[in-house]
């Protein structure tokens, strides 16, 4: 029989058995979607509502939206979806698979980047074993945002640039160049986290000079390839609809703390929660990483990693770039560590390097296959099941969180009925009603801004002055979670209930 030689293991050996990435990987995408709950939890944020509004609106009329087309609060006024790749894929794909696809497309890319993660452990050098054990905090960590928003798409692309990175040598070649433009082109079509591709970039390039500048090791070629590197990605994120303007409004947006503060994903992680002990792990294992790091001398990577720690502490939405990228290099620094470790006792330096030969005999078995035949069978029995009835009858957006039941009776409201409705049902309603009935706020906090969500916070926290609010959008109908003080007081002022059940009310004014 011919085979293909990576030791004596026959070709298709090699293509039908997984290694441990792609196992784990296939472990992440049916975890993810039936055992994490995947095909309610993945919608619990209605962003992803507007998201597939729009990219379906964009596939009907091969136009980006410039213009606010959901709200009667701020109706045509500028708006940058700057997100509108994903918007695209996301609509493409629920006019033909519905939100079992979008449940789909988010849990393949988690576990891509559960694959990718893996990947960079292998180019850092990193243990195998280690590696596995690493997985259990990374994975804990990055749920807190496994949603269905193109942030999950953002995770992908940073761990194939620092894979690119760990790659890096001589000088950057022209066609290194045009990849890494194309990539930051793609990236900020669908993210608005781009900006992060030429910043990790000039890290590295820092850190390769500081190399030189404190220890006078070679280091200047380095930092030159990441300097050229930085400029390629930021002039490939100038390929956009919005060009330039769109960098103004993204850093304008992250640099309106008055916002900021008032959104909650970008407030600092309780720790103090059930459940965060593993979050608290991985926070710990990056820091050691970036120490050993400095002392290795690997300034980037002390670098990276306390740009990332910094983040993560500061707000939650850095708390899984903590897990996914900086993990690997804790573990390749702590493997460093304790193989060049000295002065240790005959007895622990035997057994360390026996684990670590044993782990490396492992690694190179594992090497030998990648079970690539698999991702089409795995996708495809995914796909299978959650068309299956009783699954696809509950994948959507979980009616504990969501006005689902109420839905049939807003159908009833006349078209001109200004709602009353939280942020948080915007994007829901967007998704139910095509975007027929306009919102009163929903998730595009940049959009809305700083001055519009104090206002709002004033008057659904029923604060002094809000009635003056409520006066000035003209509401005819309130839909309120059950929890709003605002309800009992929307009654106090005669307004009417029309319709509640366990999870929303919905009032009339008098």
């Amino acid at each position: 029989m011919q085979t293909t030689q990576t030791g004596t293991t026959p070709a298709w050996a090699r293509w039908l058995m997984p290694d441990v990435a792609l196992f784990v990987s296939i472990v992440v995408l049916f975890y993810c979607l039936f055992f994490y709950g995947g095909t309610e939890q993945l919608f619990r944020d209605s962003d992803t509502g507007w998201h597939i509004r729009n990219g379906e609106s964009i596939l009907a009329t091969g136009h980006i939206p410039h213009a606010d087309p959901y709200s009667f609060t701020k109706a045509g006024e500028p708006w940058y979806p700057w997100e509108w790749g994903a918007d695209v894929l996301m609509g493409f794909i629920h006019q033909r698979f519905s939100l079992s696809g979008i449940a789909l497309l988010y849990a393949s890319c988690i576990a891509l980047a559960t694959w990718l993660w893996f990947k960079l452990n292998w180019r850092l050098n990193g243990n195998f074993f280690l590696a596995c054990v690493l997985a259990a905090p990374m994975l804990s960590t990055s749920n807190l945002h496994w949603l269905a928003r193109p942030h999950i798409f953002s995770w992908v692309f940073l761990l194939l640039l620092l894979l690119r990175f760990e790659n890096a040598s001589g000088p950057l070649r022209a066609r290194a160049a045009i990849q890494l433009a194309a990539l930051s082109a793609v990236w900020a079509n669908v993210h608005g986290s781009f900006f992060l591709g030429p910043v990790i970039a000039m890290v590295y390039a820092a850190g390769w000079l500081a190399r030189t500048l404190i220890w006078r090791a070679q280091g200047l070629d380095q930092a030159r390839w990441f300097a050229l590197a930085a400029a390629s990605l930021a002039a490939g994120s100038l390929i956009n609809p919005f060009g330039l303007a769109l960098h103004t409004h993204v850093f304008s947006y992250l640099n309106d703390h008055e916002l900021i503060q008032r959104i909650a994903e970008f407030q600092s992680f309780n720790f103090h929660v059930e459940g965060a002990t593993q979050i608290l792990l991985a926070l710990g294992i990056s820091a050691v990483g970036g120490i050993l790091a400095l002392q290795q001398r690997r300034p980037h990577w002390f670098l990276l990693a306390a740009m990332f720690s910094v983040l993560a502490i500061r707000s939650a939405r850095g708390l899984p770039l903590v897990a996914i990228l900086l993990l690997p290099f804790a573990n390749a620094t702590i493997t460093s560590a304790i193989t060049n470790a000295v002065g240790l006792r005959p007895w622990l330096r035997r057994a360390l390097d026996t684990f670590f030969r044993y782990s490396r005999n492992v690694r190179a078995h594992d090497a030998r296959f990648h079970g690539l035949a698999l991702v089409p069978c795995t996708l495809a029995l995914a796909f299978i099941i959650l068309h299956a009835p009783a699954v696809r009858a509950k994948t959507g957006f979980p009616p504990t969180e969501f006005p689902v039941a109420a839905a049939a009776e807003l159908e009833k409201l006349p078209e001109n009925a200004r709602l009353l409705a939280p942020d948080k049902f915007g994007g829901y309603l967007i998704y139910r009603f095509r975007g027929q009935r306009k919102v009163f706020f929903d998730g595009r906090s940049d959009f809305y801004g700083s001055t519009f969500m104090k206002e709002y916070i004033k008057l659904v926290e029923v604060r002094p002055g809000w009635q003056s609010i409520l006066a000035k959008w003209h509401f005819t109908h309130a839909l309120l979670p059950n929890t709003y003080s605002l309800v009992p007081a929307l009654e106090q002022e005669g307004w009417k209930r029309l319709y509640s059940d366990a999870t929303v009310t919905l009032l009339r004014r008098n």
